[in-house]
């Protein structure tokens, strides 16, 4: 019963620490932080090209403004590159802590299953030594109930000789 227990306790704690979604609330919003600084970014790139199309001086040339205003959606384009950047990094380091702590949860889990195994394979040895000696002690019990029945039998013959003797006389 303790073995069934114990398989079932493994069993269990194999099944609520092996199982784990390592997508968490954290790691989903970060990630669409990340999706919606990408989704601006491909709309400030939409907007710069709109820009390079455009041409609003004489003769269809591009004026200094129209140049200004191309380079500043560049600049804005490379600072969202930028925030996206560190916050994928964030995201990079968010994922690998969490991967650390499920190899760490999971060499936990295996050193405990290691544990019970070396508790039950004990407990296992116990009991064969435990069924060996009760062997031994049930032999040795039947030989001093035969030795006790022949001893009994010798007095009683003993016994009951010397009454013959002494009602024969």
């Amino acid at each position: 019963m303790k073995y069934f227990l114990t398989l079932l306790f493994i069993s269990i704690t194999q099944f609520l620490f092996g199982f784990q979604n390592p997508d968490t609330l954290a790691y989903n919003l970060q990630r669409n932080k990340i999706n919606q600084m990408l989704d601006a970014r491909f709309q400030k790139f939409g907007q710069f090209e709109e820009s390079l199309a455009k041409k609003s001086g004489i003769f269809g040339l591009k004026t200094k403004r129209d140049m200004q205003k191309s380079i500043d959606i560049l600049t804005d384009i490379i600072q969202t590159d930028n925030h996206i950047l560190k916050e994928t990094k964030i995201l990079l380091d968010f994922k690998n802590f969490q991967q650390e702590q499920i190899e760490q949860k999971s060499q936990n889990s295996a050193d405990i299953n290691l544990a019970y195994m070396k508790t039950i394979n004990k407990l296992q040895q116990e009991t064969e030594k435990l069924h060996q000696q009760l062997q031994d002690t049930k032999k040795s019990q039947k030989f001093y109930q035969i030795l006790a029945f022949a001893l009994g039998l010798a007095i009683a013959s003993i016994v009951l000789f010397v009454f013959r003797k002494i009602s024969t006389k």
